[in-house]
């Protein structure tokens, strides 16, 4: 793979970068099926989404029952509160990213995977098998949750993402399509090569922007929507749970995300990274 050349015009001149971008994956690639490697990010993709679900599922029905004022000595204010379960979510995605970076990439989230699937970086047989593996984790994770807390989660709605009362569809609309912008924006910023050359004396994690973004983003969004940005993890539930009301705002659990998604990979590949200024420099700096 040869190095990578941004163009930047300086005198009638091009400058070459020190970096590396890794080459656009294949949208289809039929051989990429019989690598085992690809099966074994698959898995862990769906284990990942798995446990998020049951740990973050258990922590919205511990609060829930937590602050259940019908039952004897219980208040508003106990529990981990709003701060807590924002860093529940944050900080499991920030352990199993770091845990699976390296096999699978760390997506755990659907609209993750279509972000970066509309940014070249998966192909699409990895994409459509990643967002089928987590769906599925997440059904199993919702499911492993109800079995330890079988008497508390149809009584407290079993984790389920609903818009709160007093919003519109069309605010929870956009709150997941921002809320989900900034996850997806930064994903690309923290893994983004450019930045990592650049920015090489500062040792910087990349699971950690993408999990504290997670954290921010349920902290502004859990009173609206109680915070999708995650088609999986509104889906599991949704699921196990079975019930019309967790169905009738399914929808804006994955238009949102999916949008905000591609904005936001057209935002850095586009825009701040120019891919399409980059291909045309790069064409007419050759002889």
């Amino acid at each position: 793979m040869g190095k990578d050349v941004e163009v930047q015009e300086q005198g009638g001149e091009y400058s070459a970068k020190d970096y590396q971008d890794p080459p656009p994956a294949p949208l289809f690639d039929p051989a990429e099926l019989t690598k085992w490697s690809l099966y074994r990010a698959v898995i862990a993709e769906f284990i990942a989404t798995l446990l998020f679900l049951y740990i973050t599922v258990l922590t919205i029905i511990g609060y829930s029952r937590q602050t259940d004022t019908t039952i004897t000595g219980n208040t508003e204010c106990d529990g981990v509160g709003v701060l807590g379960i924002a860093w529940a979510f944050g900080g499991m995605i920030f352990v199993l990213v770091y845990c699976t970076a390296g096999i699978s990439g760390g997506h755990i989230n659907p609209a993750v995977t279509f972000g970066l699937f509309l940014g070249r970086k998966v192909s699409l047989i990895r994409a459509v098998l990643y967002i089928i593996a987590q769906c599925l984790g997440a059904i199993c994770g919702a499911g492993l949750a109800k079995g330890f807390q079988k008497s508390y989660y149809n009584r407290y709605h079993g984790g389920v993402n609903l818009v709160s009362d007093g919003y519109s569809k069309g605010t929870a609309l956009g709150a997941e399509i921002i809320g989900t912008f900034v996850l997806v924006y930064t994903v690309f910023s923290a893994t983004d090569p450019k930045r990592s050359a650049r920015d090489s004396h500062v040792p910087v994690l990349a699971p950690l922007p993408i999990g504290f973004a997670v954290f921010m983003v349920h902290l502004a969004t859990i009173p609206v929507t109680g915070t999708g940005i995650n088609p999986a993890r509104s889906f599991g539930p949704a699921v196990i749970y079975n019930n019309d009301k967790a169905w009738d705002d399914q929808w804006i659990y994955w238009v949102g995300p999916f949008i905000g998604a591609a904005i936001a990979a057209f935002y850095h590949q586009f825009i701040l990274r120019a891919t399409a200024i980059k291909a045309l420099g790069s064409f007419r700096s050759n002889p």
